[in-house]
């Protein structure tokens, strides 16, 4: 089912696939190296970013074939600006926190003179004059542009597939899907493309991909990394996010480009300085929650909760207080589903009128929901949103951190639009199957999908590390205590080593 990368320019090596997890024989060590170790070799001089950009294409050409994770790369224009960030290392040093570091951007993101179509065939030929503002961020950190990251369309759902390009598969299983709305990015870390890239979430953008493909996703704080939007500039559901291998990657990315914006008024009180910093040695004193359904019945596969229970005896080991319980979301169905909806009307809705014929039904569905809302479902659902927060502090005033499953299925056929049911219970809409992380978006807290291990069918699982408000640098700090622990995110796809013909 994956479908073609839009390719301008060429790249010149070869590539032959070879079996092995971790760092392989048949990698180039940089493409296993994390974005924290790459960004430090290019700032002491030790690596130019014609060098990184070059193997980063070289690979992404000869790996995206079968995946269909990049659909559209700008092979030509990366080597230039990679050239530009070469002079201007040699003129001054580095220009940002991650100079030269090449990476696709996903493409629900506008990117300046790059194809940007939102994998939509309204937009097939779309090519903005202007950046998002987290890729004009990335821009200044000191980023090169290679290309963009498969989308589901306008980002709708957590399987990757559209009509443009068609479906991105998991590197892990080509028969299988590689989550979404992120698919493209998920894939694309976990075959080695790039270590570290910006992806979006609204109901598990970033986690379900990275549970899915066994790589690291954090949905932050509100306005940590601002979206603003022209029709609502209150918006908080939606969070741009990065992913990555590595959690010291994800805080390199945090400490990259988080920061207030002037059109925004809602501002988180967390610096970008304050991302990083020492570990601690082990996490006793740590107290965690663990649910297994939400205190809602939420069906989870088998494979899922063997996930769950890999992490809670991983966490213990640590030193960790694991006991069973959960925030009291009875309302969060509610508050997400009509924030959900109210938030599609509005920006797709004007689409939704003059192109009913080229939109997706899912997106349909979601777009006539909130405009069937009237003023007393928005004011009780306010309200119902109001109780919510109560609820997540009180839960929070007990423990430091929510474990949760990181998705309620392993990753499902690529061929399926979505799940039609899930540990037997039928699935009525498109997000049933993503309830999982639709309940966590709906209290704003932030939340980190990290590697479970591996299913009995060989497949990734993850779970989900939930934290109180604007936590985000203690949730990640805790994180990297469990990634050396468990070494979960060192295991790469088995068939993706490849020769250099250099």
């Amino acid at each position: 089912m994956a479908g073609t990368a839009e390719t301008t320019g060429t790249t010149s090596a070869t590539h032959t696939a070879d079996a092995g997890t971790g760092p392989g024989r048949g990698v180039p060590e940089v493409l296993e190296t994390s974005a924290t170790e790459l960004v430090r070799r290019l700032a002491a001089g030790e690596l130019s970013s014609r060098e990184l950009t070059q193997v980063h294409l070289e690979h992404l050409e000869a790996v995206n074939p079968s995946l269909n994770a990049i659909v559209a790369v700008d092979a030509d224009g990366a080597m230039a600006r990679a050239d530009a960030a070469d002079r201007r290392f040699a003129a001054s040093g580095p220009t940002g926190p991650l100079h030269g570091l090449p990476m696709t951007h996903k493409d629900t993101h506008m990117v300046a003179g790059m194809r940007s179509t939102n994998g939509s065939p309204i937009f097939a030929d779309h090519i903005p004059e202007a950046d998002d503002l987290v890729v004009a961020r990335l821009r200044a950190a000191g980023v090169v542009a290679t290309g963009k990251s498969n989308v589901p369309e306008f980002g709708a759902g957590s399987h990757t597939f559209n009509e443009v390009f068609g479906t991105t598969v998991n590197p892990h299983d080509h028969t299988r899907s590689a989550g979404g709305s992120s698919g493209g990015l998920a894939a694309a870390l976990a075959a080695r493309i790039q270590p570290l890239g910006e992806g979006s979430d609204m109901g598990g953008s970033v986690r379900i991909p990275a549970s899915f493909c066994n790589v690291l996703g954090l949905r932050p704080s509100l306005g940590l990394i601002p979206m603003p939007g022209e029709a609502n500039a209150w918006a908080w559901l939606g969070r741009s996010g990065p992913m990555a291998r590595r959690v010291e990657d994800l805080e390199l990315f945090m400490r990259a480009i988080s920061g207030p914006a002037p059109e925004l008024q809602l501002q988180a009180p967390i610096r970008a300085a304050d991302f990083g910093g020492a570990a601690p040695e082990d996490l006793r004193g740590v107290r965690i929650g663990v649910t297994r359904d939400f205190g809602l019945d939420v069906p989870v596969e088998p494979g899922m909760l063997a996930a769950l229970d890999r992490a809670v005896v991983a966490l213990e080991e640590q030193g960790a207080t694991v006991e069973e319980a959960t925030i009291d979301l009875r309302e969060a169905d509610r508050v997400f589903g009509d924030t959900r909806a109210v938030d599609f009307a509005a920006g797709l809705g004007p689409l939704v009128e003059t192109r009913p014929d080229l939109v997706k039904p899912e997106v349909i569905w979601n777009v006539e929901k909130g405009w069937a809302l009237d003023a007393r479902d928005l004011i009780a659902t306010t309200a119902a949103s109001t109780r919510l927060q109560r609820r997540v502090r009180e839960y929070f005033s007990a423990y430091d951190l929510l474990l949760s499953p990181g998705a309620q299925v392993e990753p499902f056929d690529a061929q399926l639009r979505w799940p039609q049911e899930v540990a037997g219970v039928a699935a009525e809409t498109y997000l049933d199957w993503m309830r999982s992380a639709c309940l966590l978006s709906a209290t704003g807290l932030p939340t980190l999908a990290m590697p479970a291990g591996f299913s009995d069918a060989g497949l990734p699982t993850g779970v989900q590390l939930t934290a109180f408000h604007h936590c985000d640098p203690q949730l990640l700090r805790w994180a990297r205590v469990y990634e050396v622990a468990t070494g979960w995110a060192d295991r790469r796809p088995a068939d993706l080593s490849f020769t250099m013909d250099r």
